[in-house]
């Protein structure tokens, strides 16, 4: 039983088991099941678990991160098994974690270091680094992380005690270390954030269990994080200093560090909490994330995975999707904690831009780093963001519905499917959606309670629409936000009635700049201020899609283009949509027409396409 804190309790999201998603989401998933989570594990002969048998880890002085592809693998395939109807996927699940375990050692430990080289044993004194890594490179704690998420998404998937046990004991051990007068900072690179990641796992252990030690670790993790001057995570927080400026920035790892947070104010209900949460949330936000969502960076940086400095625009920048995972499981909780629609909005931004534009159709090449503009790279083998990518797409089934604190129904994500929500008075209430989201923005409801019985529906505005309208059995009603941002549609609900949502669709143009101002003081000390640089950009979107065009021309990577000075819907013009998508068409003065297209199918998702989401806008006169 889950330990929440009341003032955590804004809404249930639907376990994944009583939801079914289709059209592109649903195809994503599919291939998910068949790519990835099917071929790079299947036994424990598989390369990615067989580096934790005895004799190998035994061996392993390397100070590597592979290890992290096991407890990622268990978490999404547990999410995936969870849902039914992947007997393959269940039986390979069950024997990797039976093997894993029996590969656990007495003391707890299951990562795939030398004993010499394990989180137990205090790291010697290091000299000051750029990203902060210890004196001899270890993911050890990183790697125990993903693989007690991992013990527990299984044991939720399958049952059996033994998988939170394991999880446990791997939780039991870390404390050890830190009651040993480990810091925990010392263990991890980017000033300790690669190892204060155990903060989610362990506030998770508490949230099932209510073991008071599983808190106390968290809150130790968290009080270690603190405490470095370079992280000091909590207080730069509050202080309200921008996410590039908190350890290096790293876009992965702070995320994930701001996961376990919110799972620890899900557990303590702490003020300071939330408010750090609220800062960094709305930070990212509107500083760190692209066109389609994704955390950015890499601009004029050693790492390519930091966020920019605030204010800087660059199309060329970097998305890697291990961060893209992150900043999702950030909204799954806020959205969680709070029940507010504006999370919601920011899951289906990312999902169906940043995160499908790194998938292949295959399910099994993912891109490691996706750009606004620039080339489609299908990553290798080993890449941490093949098996990141592979737990953001088992994320969607779980935050697609919830039930808000009221015990009202709530619709997060929109897509065709189904899911089946429960009510103290309707029971068990089906909910069908038929719809082409996100290509159309009607949204056909079709509501199957158990009983008749009073209750409400909240359905969602994005802020991508203007003028949308709600109808009941095909009568009109207010679609008027209440606090939480969803339209409650409240009614005496029956079988067979219908919510249809009309989300109107418009080409939208999106401007952006790179702007310099040096500033200084003149001798009288007066501030002086001189722009030096500015560099403006135009986007496009229409409806939740992001959209790209291919190379210019055939050939160039960039072009420059002067708007007309007409009214944008004078010289966008929608094409017909073809099954996954209208073109929309540029007809500019200064050139031949351009075609955009959805950015995340842009150049066909094939390795080596091109996709350019920005252009460049000519001088003001």
């Amino acid at each position: 039983m889950s330990r929440l804190h009341p003032a955590a309790r804004g809404m249930t999201l639907v376990p994944p088991q009583q939801v079914t998603l289709q059209g592109v989401l649903g195809d994503a998933l599919a291939a998910n099941r068949s790519g990835r989570l099917s071929t790079f594990v299947v036994d424990e002969h598989s390369a990615p678990i067989s580096i934790f048998s005895q004799a190998h880890k035994h061996q392993n002085h390397e100070g590597d991160w592979y290890g992290e592809h096991a407890g990622k693998w268990l978490s999404a395939t547990a999410r995936a098994v969870a849902q039914g109807g992947q007997p393959q996927l269940e039986a390979s699940l069950r024997r990797v974690a039976d093997w894993l375990i029996s590969q656990q050692d007495d003391d707890g430990y299951l990562g795939n270091y030398a004993a010499e080289r394990r989180f137990t044993v205090p790291q010697p004194p290091k000299p000051e680094s750029w990203n902060g890594e210890p004196a001899l490179r270890t993911w050890d704690i990183w790697t125990h992380s993903y693989l007690i998420l991992g013990f527990l998404e299984t044991w939720r998937a399958l049952g059996n005690a033994a998988y939170l046990q394991a999880a446990c004991r791997i939780a039991d051990l870390c404390w050890q270390a830190l009651e040993s007068g480990i810091d925990i900072t010392t263990l991890g690179n980017h000033h300790g954030m690669s190892a204060t990641v155990l903060l989610d796992p362990a506030a998770d252990l508490y949230l099932v269990t209510g073991e008071p030690r599983y808190l106390a670790l968290a809150e130790r993790i968290l009080a270690q994080a603190n405490a470095n001057p370079r992280l000091a995570l909590l207080d730069k927080a509050l202080a309200g200093e921008d996410a590039a400026f908190i350890a290096t920035g790293k876009a992965y790892q702070l995320s994930w560090n701001l996961v376990g947070l919110a799972k620890l104010y899900k557990a303590t209900g702490q003020d300071e909490h939330r408010q750090a949460l609220d800062h960094l949330w709305h930070n990212i936000r509107e500083q760190h994330l692209t066109l389609g969502g994704g955390p950015w960076g890499g601009v004029a940086h050693r790492s390519r995975e930091v966020f920019n400095a605030p204010r800087t625009f660059f199309p060329q920048a970097y998305v890697e999707t291990c961060s893209v995972l992150a900043w999702m499981q950030l909204n799954r909780e806020l959205l969680a904690i709070t029940g507010h629609a504006r999370y919601a909005d920011e899951l289906e931004r990312t999902a169906y831009n940043d995160l499908l534009a790194a998938m292949a159709p295959n399910g099994e090449d993912w891109c490691y780093y996706t750009y606004p503009n620039g080339r489609r790279v299908h990553t290798t083998y080993w890449r941490c963001c093949k098996s990141s990518g592979a737990m953001a797409v088992e994320e969607l089934p779980q935050v697609a519905y919830g039930i808000a604190a009221d015990g009202g129904l709530r619709v997060n994500l929109y897509g065709p499917g189904e899911a089946t929500l429960l009510h103290a008075q309707a029971g068990a209430v089906t909910l069908l959606q038929a719809t082409r989201f996100p290509f159309d923005g009607t949204v056909t409801i079709t509501v199957l309670p158990e009983c008749i019985a009073a209750f409400g529906i909240g359905v969602r505005i994005p802020d991508w629409t203007t003028g949308a309208r709600i109808e009941v059995n095909g009568q009109p009603v207010a679609a008027e936000a209440g606090a939480d941002g969803f339209v409650q549609v409240q009614r005496t609900w029956q079988s067979g009635d219908t919510l249809r949502v009309h989300l109107p669709m418009q080409p939208r143009l999106h401007r952006a700049a790179n702007i310099n101002v040096q500033e200084s003081r003149a001798p009288d000390g007066a501030p002086v201020a001189q722009e030096v640089l500015r560099w403006e950009y135009v986007g496009l979107s229409y409806g939740p899609l992001v959209y790209a065009t291919g190379l210019i021309d055939g050939y160039k990577t960039d072009e420059t283009v002067r708007l007309p000075d007409l009214p944008p819907l004078q010289w966008l013009q929608v094409g017909e949509d073809g099954g996954e998508g209208a073109s929309i068409t540029l007809q500019l003065d200064c050139r031949g027409p351009l075609m955009f297209e959805p950015y995340y199918r842009c150049g066909g998702r094939d390795h080596g396409s091109w996709r350019l989401s920005w252009l460049s806008l000519a001088p003001s006169d």
